[in-house]
């Protein structure tokens, strides 16, 4: 079963910011909170930059 809870407590706020920061790269406006409106491109491409972050900053960490 899924769940979205937070492993590391202090991580949430982190990752938040990290998330908007992704969506500002790519172009999308999200606001603190709900934001059902967007479509799921927009939502797809959020996700998928902030998998391509942590993976570069992954290797990064391996060089």
């Amino acid at each position: 079963m899924a769940s979205n809870k937070t492993l590391v407590p202090g991580a949430k706020d982190a990752l938040n910011r990290f998330k908007m920061e992704a969506a500002n790269e790519v172009g999308v406006s999200l606001k603190q909170g709900y934001n059902g409106d967007l479509t799921s491109k927009q939502a797809g491409s959020v996700g998928g930059q902030m998998v391509k972050k942590m993976i570069e900053a992954y290797e990064n960490g391996m060089k």
